[in-house]
């Protein structure tokens, strides 16, 4: 709360300012900051009805850019979702505010197998909202011969055609695992090597991308797409020509975490909001629609055949490569230098 003099007709008189973030035309505001296509249309504005309040709903495209929000001091989100290796990151900084899950009864909703994980054990922070993988997604129709190793990325007979993600821990992660080294690999040598193989990679790229690179493949701008599983299913829907494929070198796994910053101005609100997502129905019609795994049990029943299927098909084999990606601690600045070096050259 704020207090302001005015003058008026001569008269000092003192008024009650209320921040802005706390009411929009007298109804509670509950700022949520998410992933670029990771909700529905119908979501908010069922939330926003069911309990009278106005959502403020913006998006990032990186682990790391929200960090540096939640760093520089910022104060108006109330519901953010950060991946796996973040939540632990955000923990050890003390830039989250503990779950009251008497607040989320549908927390019975979730997948005890994705409960409990080493980044947030008990789930005192965080509960997932989705999952998925990192992998290729190409056009079937445009690209000769087999999609099966992190191999095509770096043939020249695509030239112009390929994006990569513009994310450290992925795009360093896919080559490492390319050369056949740990995805969170913090040996100098096989990072150095990582290293020289996307400076070389450079001269044959399209883009280094991650909001929106599989439109550049719904296009055709771009035939072969290191993205996120569920951005490229979403695509395929549209296309049947568009594949996606997890290379035999292996790839990334990932969990994205509904979490409440402690710097939250509505943490009431904010438990709410995530009781309403784990919600089965709504789960399930999110998911639909943003196309990647879900963590609710409840809504399996309720998923798109397709997005079952999916869910039911990953192979012990595939599944046994992947990894998620981990906190670097130190060794985080040895990676950053070798980004920026990449993307200069």
């Amino acid at each position: 709360m704020q207090y302001k003099w005015i003058v008026t007709l001569g008269i000092a008189v003192l008024i009650v300012v209320m921040p802005c973030v706390t009411h929009a035309a007298g109804k509670p505001v509950l700022n949520v900051y998410n992933w670029d296509d990771y909700i529905d249309e119908e979501t908010i504005p069922e939330f926003e009805k069911q309990f009278g309040v106005t959502v403020n709903y913006d998006v990032y495209d990186s682990n790391e850019s929200l960090l540096a929000k939640l760093q520089a001091g910022a104060s108006g989100f109330d519901v953010v979702f950060p991946s796996d290796y973040m939540i632990k990151i955000m923990i050890q900084l003390d830039l989250l505010e503990p779950l009251d899950t008497s607040k989320i009864p549908n927390i019975a909703n979730l997948d005890p197998g994705l409960l409990d994980q080493a980044f947030d054990p008990g789930n005192r922070y965080s509960l997932p909202y989705t999952w998925g993988t990192a992998g290729i997604g190409y056009r079937a129709d445009k690209v000769t011969g087999p999609v099966e190793s992190w191999a095509i990325m770096f043939d020249p007979k695509y030239t112009g055609r390929i994006v990569m993600l513009d994310d450290v821990r992925e795009t360093l992660g896919a080559a490492l695992k390319y050369l056949g080294y740990p995805l969170n690999s913090t040996n100098p040598a096989e990072l150095a090597q990582a290293k020289e193989l996307l400076i070389h990679q450079k001269s044959i790229i399209k883009a280094y991308a991650s909001a929106q690179a599989e439109q550049m493949l719904l296009s055709g701008d771009a035939w072969l797409v290191h993205n996120w599983s569920g951005d490229i299913y979403r695509v395929a829907a549209e296309n049947s020509a568009i594949k996606y494929v997890i290379p035999k070198e292996g790839s990334s796994k990932f969990i994205d975490n509904c979490a409440i910053p402690k710097t939250a101005q509505n943490k009431e609100l904010a438990h709410q909001f995530i009781n309403f997502l784990l919600n089965a129905e709504v789960d399930a019609r999110i998911h639909n629609q943003i196309q990647y795994l879900t963590a609710n049990k409840a809504a399996l029943p309720l998923l798109d055949e397709a997005l079952r299927h999916t869910m039911e098909t990953m192979s012990a084999e595939s599944a046994a490569k992947l990894e998620y990606i981990e906190d670097l601690g130190r060794d985080t600045r040895l990676w950053d230098r070798i980004w920026t070096e990449i993307k200069a050259h």
